[in-house]
């Protein structure tokens, strides 16, 4: 399962980290942090969710006012 954060979405309502403690809050910028990703398109970050992660990161997809994180499994399928 991978997770994909689009930063330039992210409004910094840090609804995610309160979810997932793979999100950080960047009160400088007042964006999330998604933490060990890597950018694969300009704003775009993604990383892969570990094992026992699925659940929280999946509400942490859900709880995003803005739809700024989704949530892909193996084959590329979106589930959030």
């Amino acid at each position: 399962m991978r997770v994909r954060y689009d930063r330039d979405t992210c409004i910094g309502m840090f609804q995610c980290v309160a979810e997932w403690d793979a999100f950080k809050k960047d009160e400088d910028a007042g964006k999330a942090v998604l933490e060990d990703s890597e950018e694969v398109e300009d704003g775009i970050f993604e990383r892969e969710v570990p094992e026992g992660a699925e659940l929280d990161a999946k509400f942490a997809a859900r709880a995003c006012p803005v739809d700024a994180i989704e949530i892909y499994d193996e084959d590329g399928e979106q589930l959030v």
